[in-house]
């Protein structure tokens, strides 16, 4: 099967294309390096440098190689950028998914995968832990654009027929992941500890996140790529069911540096919840899809790979 993986230089994708590769899959990846890093590639997969926002590019794209799935990571990831500004969050990750939809419609594409957000587009959460009935309500301009893909996605299949897949991740951590572009907690708590530099604890750090490891995601994406052979489409968590405040985190990575630094806190940022936490029971029953790897094993592969 010919798969396109937008973003797969990224964090995740790159993880996603190590997935597919591994599995016997022709691969092409999509990715403007913004973020991504040629490093993270397979040799076996073919690499593009374009950005999904460019149509014409897109469109040749696909009339050339003819894929049978999109799996789209590509976006802009960080909650506090789409909040300083809704109109880039929006271009990227609204505009330049629809060029993907359109061009998949148009040049016959059987299945696509959009990761979405499980943290962000059910907004301040009123069950806990939430599964896919929850309203979504969400409070940042980058929920309100993933959750505006996942409506798109809906209109594509209503009127083309496109077999789609939404896997609403919560806090995904890992090897690979940018302590600069993509603003992860686990990855900027690493770097600043292996290089000697206080890590800063944003609010009272009571706030909490739902934190699953990247092999659990990639995982999830092969499960949903079968999946969709059987089913014309299907929302999913791809989550933990386990709540961990930030201090919680910070411990434990603090332990693992011989416990060196002190818990400072500094201003909350706006735009984020306080609490986030889902369930992923309907990814069991239907994906057959559970984490494997718990948050303590998960922290020390990813602390090793930093320090790496």
């Amino acid at each position: 099967m010919k798969v396109l993986v937008t973003g797969g230089a990224g964090f995740i994708g790159s993880h996603l294309v190590d997935a597919y590769v591994s599995a016997g899959h022709d691969v092409v990846v999509l990715d403007n390096f913004s973020t991504g890093d040629h490093r993270n590639l397979r040799p076996e997969a073919r690499v593009v440098k374009g950005d999904v926002r460019d149509a014409d590019l897109v469109n040749g794209l696909f009339e050339l190689e003819q894929f049978n799935l999109v799996n789209h990571h590509a976006a802009q990831l960080d909650v506090r950028i789409s909040v300083a500004n809704p109109a880039f969050d929006a271009e990227q990750n609204i505009i330049g998914s629809v060029n993907l939809l359109q061009a998949a419609v148009t040049t016959g594409v059987e299945r696509f995968i959009f990761a979405s957000s499980g943290g962000t587009v059910y907004g301040d959460q009123q069950v806990f832990p939430a599964d896919e009935t929850h309203p979504t309500n969400p409070i940042s301009p980058y929920g309100v654009s993933k959750l505006s893909v996942e409506k798109y996605l809906g209109y594509f299949a209503y009127q083309y027929g496109l077999r789609f897949g939404v896997l609403r991740y919560t806090n995904v951590y890992g090897p690979r992941q940018n302590s600069h572009g993509e603003a992860g907690v686990v990855a900027i708590f690493c770097t600043r500890m292996l290089s000697g530099e206080q890590p800063i604890i944003f609010g009272s750090g009571e706030q909490t996140r739902d934190y699953v490891y990247v092999g659990d995601i990639a995982r999830a994406n092969l499960m949903a790529t079968d999946y969709l052979e059987r089913h014309p489409s299907g929302t999913f968590n791809i989550c933990t069911n386990t709540e961990v405040t930030i201090n919680q985190l910070f411990q434990q990575l603090n332990g693992m540096v011989e416990n060196q630094f002190e818990e400072v806190h500094g201003e909350a940022k706006p735009g984020e919840q306080f609490r986030s936490v889902c369930a992923y029971d309907k990814a069991a029953a239907e994906l057959g899809w559970k984490p494997e790897v718990d948050l303590e094993e998960g922290l020390r592969r990813t602390m090793e790979s930093f320090r790496k």
